[in-house]
């Protein structure tokens, strides 16, 4: 079954859904939520074997639409309803009777980086850029990002809550979370390698393990999506969340109270 829409094209049980907006990053937010989840409706309702997430711009995603934050008269209800849309996602890509492949290159920042590790299999262009930034802006982190704390370390997940360090995909690939690197101008291939080697395989395993090793690895992931999206719902109506992104917005420090 082969089949195409704007955001979604399907071809020998590969579907691949790309992240559009280019020309601001890819950001997230609710258009471009909706993309995706259809996007994904798509791949679950033909079955697909693998799903590709990737974008077509020169970010991956830049995470939330901050300035679509900074210009409402309350941004609580918004950021609410965007991280409960974005961890329904997650869920979905976590459910998947596919295996998730996310291709990353240049940034990955916000929720753009939980984003890419909600994939099963993370592939990333020498040149990508990861970082959280949610603390930068008095935000505090959804997407997913509590999750890395089971998968990849309490303290490292700790540090780059709240250090926010630019980390590069090698440093990514050390820690784990990535699971390889090409150059930029290799990255297609080196996906395209690793489709061919899942399409070798038994998809009935595949699935199998991937659910056995999720569900080991993370024990009531709703409940911490949850907690995820209350948190960063308050902190967005606080006097430093309110601050952090009109900071952001104005392009200069902030200056929080707390």
């Amino acid at each position: 079954m082969s089949g195409k829409s704007e955001n979604f094209t399907l071809e020998g049980g590969v579907a691949r859904i790309v992240l559009t907006e280019t020309e601001r990053g890819a950001p997230i937010n609710p258009a471009s939520l909706a993309a995706l989840a259809h996007g994904i409706a798509l791949a679950r309702k033909a079955d697909a074997r693998i799903v590709v997430l990737s974008s077509a711009g020169k970010a991956f995603s830049v995470g939330g639409d901050i300035k679509s934050f900074a210009s409402a008269t309350d941004p609580e209800p918004q950021v609410r309803e965007t991280a409960q849309i974005l961890h329904n996602i997650i869920l979905e890509l976590h459910g998947l009777n596919a295996i998730v492949i996310s291709v990353v290159q240049g940034v990955a920042a916000g929720a753009g980086f939980p984003l890419a590790a909600a994939a099963d299999i993370v592939l990333a262009a020498r040149s990508a850029r990861f970082t959280f930034a949610y603390s930068k802006i008095g935000l505090t982190p959804d997407g997913g990002s509590t999750l890395l704390a089971a998968t990849l370390g309490l303290h490292r997940t700790l540090q780059w809550a709240l250090l926010n360090p630019l980390l590069t995909a090698q440093e990514l690939c050390d820690a784990g979370l990535v699971a390889a690197v090409y150059p930029d101008d290799e990255l297609e291939a080196g996906l395209a390698s690793t489709i061919q080697t899942l399409l070798q395989g038994s998809r009935s395993a595949q699935v199998s393990a991937k659910r056995l090793i999720r569900n080991q690895a993370i024990n009531n992931g709703r409940q911490a999506l949850d907690a995820e999206t209350a948190a960063i719902a308050a902190a967005a109506a606080s006097l430093d969340g309110l601050e952090g992104v009109r900071a952001f917005v104005g392009k200069r420090p902030p200056n929080f109270l707390s």
